[in-house]
């Protein structure tokens, strides 16, 4: 893993949200699609993968680490191989004075062992314990199952070109050099002996792609190879069989890839999609492909390194981060974290439907810190105690409430929550609701989410709070529903000392379903009971619904958010009569379309006015007011003005256009050529320059793309207020984020 001010310029891949429903309550059901017996290499086959099988979404918590050649050193980062090549920088300056020139004290002398200039030979050459060393992948394994960890494993080659099993393709590897130890052989029957699943991480698409674009050329054919300077054909087909040796030897479970797949031959990226699922099928497992860049979001699973979203994100995601602040690799001096810090922002993404891939940093000779073990072990602590909260649930209609926000990206640091801060979870059952609160509350505690106003709790049989050890619990009195939320009565004081706190919500029936933030909630049952669905903005067919787990002709009662409506239709594909809900509705025989929905569109109601606010500046978008035909469009801070109020109406196609309550004119995108061009606003001329597609993107939270650019509205960061509103290519940044607030 690239340390974070090396990698931000080169993270391009987006989050993708499914504007679908969210199945009786919670993220993550739909009909399930039997996988190919065989895939072949093509994006159709390999798109059919299930990218987040039920094992990998029950897991939540996986570890794994960065330790190789580059721990030698033990300065700057895991990415001292390319910065000691790069004149003036710290990591060159420290190895001149150090070892020496890297002209005539190359990388690869770590690999090879040699002198420093004071006379100590160096050389990353960890020794067994059985052999008089201090590396026992056992004792990692334990670890790593006393941390609470479902899946583990290596970074079995990371930037550098050093493979870390003994591999008949790189002579650069750990068998025929420095420790001559098959690695990734020893991790995998450590782990695996553990009953966990295994992960393999590797990060060898940069390694040709930009890593060592600062070391001279090499004359001698294996010095090529490991510096990647061997033909383009070569390095990919070298790309490829790294790859392929590492599934044969390892059978991973994840397989887990760093950036820049992007610039790999794409042949050579579905040479090897194809070829590891088909492996699995002969194995009989299912397996995880993730990556950062170069997949398409369908048959493999998203990594956010450092971060998370904001919000609720389907489709099931994951985040890689580090228990150090400054570096992924043991460095002297190295910081961390807080046990709280990690243990909250695990907490928070799988609140979000997320799991979460812990690093560690062990020194060079196969000592983990105890720094590090004491982080592992806090959060081990808590999922030992609490795990029933964690492990095996999925993700509420809400992820949960408070101040302290979390997410929203890459490189968004792990934030350590308050006593005000809960998150939820369900179970799978849908029948139980887990809120966890970040700190001791006190003897009272309102959940704000589970208002009258919002859910009905008429079906909810007891609170209680989880007990000190996992299976114990402390009844807790009958809690208080109001339209202020559900206020629960606590002991007076902490009954125990924890980092989080978990209280277990258990329902007679199913889980009720919600008003959400956005969108409507539909109901099997009148008067708001029954089995629910919650629908963002969108179109949604019979089998839309059948997979929401409501069926076609089976909506009773339906609940549209403020500013939405609800189209209803008598047929499938949105034919037959129609019905429009633009208020709670709660029972449809009155209005004599009972069980008669088989079809269904979630629009903006075309009569209400929004005020659009960016996600990071908090500014809303402004018109300007009385203005000229293609005038920019700007973004102020909300007064109430009409300038800076917005019809969203619906114009075909799932298309909307946004019209100025001052003026009449509409956001228009002019035909924008690249990143960074102005938004603008002209009468309506009905063009598609004139049209948006408005995407869910978690909560309230929307992306804006122009139908002819196919960039977003892009807010531009932390800007003043007057600033212009420019587009952007959609990516992971809150930037081009909008809510929409009826007014």
């Amino acid at each position: 893993m690239p340390s974070s001010l090396n990698r931000r310029q080169f993270l391009s891949a987006a989050t993708c949200v499914a504007a679908a429903a969210i199945a009786d309550g919670g993220l993550g059901a739909g009909v399930a699609q039997a996988a190919p017996s065989t895939y072949t290499p093509d994006w159709t086959s390999v798109d059919q993968h299930p990218p987040a099988p039920e094992w990998f979404q029950d897991a939540k918590f996986g570890i794994y680490f960065h330790w190789g050649v580059f721990s030698v050193p033990a300065y700057d980062n895991e990415w001292y191989p390319r910065n000691m090549y790069i004149a003036g920088s710290a990591a060159n300056q420290h190895h001149v004075a150090t070892y020496g020139d890297p002209s005539v004290w190359p990388y690869h002398n770590f690999i090879n062992g040699a002198k420093d200039l004071a006379g100590n030979t160096v050389q990353f050459a960890p020794k067994l314990k059985s052999a008089g060393g201090n590396f026992d992948p056992d004792e990692w394994a334990q670890l790593f199952v006393d941390a609470g960890a479902r899946f583990a494993g290596p970074v079995a080659e990371h930037h550098d070109g050093f493979s870390m099993w003994n591999s008949q393709v790189n002579e650069w590897n750990s068998v025929a050099k420095g420790p001559k130890l098959n690695l990734l052989q020893l991790f995998t029957t450590a782990i695996r002996a553990k009953g966990l699943k295994l992960l393999v991480a590797m990060h060898h698409a940069y390694h040709y792609n930009g890593f060592y674009d600062h070391v001279p050329a090499q004359s001698d054919p294996s010095l090529q190879k490991l510096y990647g300077q061997l033909s383009r054909t070569q390095e990919n087909q070298l790309w490829y069989d790294k790859l392929k040796e590492v599934i044969d030897l390892a059978q991973p479970d994840i397989l887990w890839q760093d950036f820049k797949l992007d610039a790999v031959d794409a042949t050579q990226r579905l040479n090897f999609l194809s070829y590891y699922y088909n492996q699995a099928n002969a194995w009989g497992r299912e397996v995880v492909a993730t990556y950062k860049d170069g997949f398409d979001n369908k048959g493999e699973i998203f990594d956010y390194e450092r971060g998370g979203p904001a919000d609720l994100t389907t489709p099931y995601w994951l985040t890689d981060d580090s228990i150090s602040n400054s570096s992924w690799c043991y460095t002297q001096g190295i910081g961390y974290y807080s046990i709280k810090q990690m243990l909250h922002a695990f907490i928070d993404r799988v609140s979000k439907n997320g799991n979460m891939l812990l690093n560690i940093a062990p020194m060079a000779d196969g000592t983990i810190p105890q720094a590090q073990k004491d982080i592992l072990l806090g959060i081990g602590d808590h999922l030992k105690r609490f795990g029933e909260s964690i492990y095996s649930t999925r993700a509420w209609t809400v992820y949960g409430e408070g101040p302290t926000k979390m997410g929203g990206g890459a490189f968004t640091n792990p934030t350590a929550g308050t006593a005000q801060d809960i998150r939820f979870t369900q179970n799978k059952a849908n029948n139980v609701l887990y809120a966890t609160v970040l700190g001791w509350p006190g003897s009272s505690l309102t959940i704000k989410t589970l208002s009258s106003d919002r859910i009905n709790l008429s079906s909810l049989t007891s609170v209680k709070l989880l007990g000190s050890t996992a299976g114990t619990y402390i009844d807790l009195p009958t809690p208080v529903q109001n339209s202020s939320g559900l206020t629960v009565t606590l002991p007076a004081s902490a009954p125990y000392s924890a980092n989080a706190y978990v209280l277990k919500l258990s329902f007679s029936g199913t889980i009720p379903g919600m008003l959400p933030l956005a969108g409507a909630v539909a109901f099997a049952d009148v008067n708001y009971t029954g089995s629910s669905a919650t629908f963002t903005l969108g179109d949604y067919t019979a089998a839309d619904l059948t997979a929401a787990g409501l069926g076609a002709r089976t909506i009773s009662s339906l609940r549209p958010n403020p500013g939405y409506q609800v189209i209803g239709y008598s047929g499938d594909n949105f034919t037959g009569t129609s019905w429009t809900f633009t208020a709670d509705n709660p029972d449809l025989r009155v209005t004599g379309n009972n069980d008669q929905i088989t079809s269904l569109k979630v629009q903006f109601n075309p009569s209400t006015y929004f005020r659009l606010t960016n996600v990071t500046d908090g500014l809303a978008l402004d018109s300007g007011g009385s203005v000229a035909s293609g005038s920019n469009l700007k973004q102020w801070t909300w007064d109430s003005s009409p300038n800076l109020q917005w019809q969203a109406v619906e114009v075909g196609g799932g298309f909307y256009k946004l019209v100025n309550r001052t003026n009449g004119m509409v956001a228009d995108g002019w035909g924008a050529t690249g990143d960074g061009s102005a938004a603008r606003q002209a009468p309506w001329n009905g063009g598609p320059n004139q049209q948006w597609k408005i995407t869910p993107r978690g909560g309230n939270t929307y992306s804006i793309a122009n139908r002819t650019t196919g960039l977003v509205l892009d807010g531009g960061g932390n800007v003043a207020s007057g600033s212009i509103t420019k587009q952007w290519t959609y990516g992971s940044s809150t930037n081009l984020l909008w809510t929409f607030t009826a007014l």
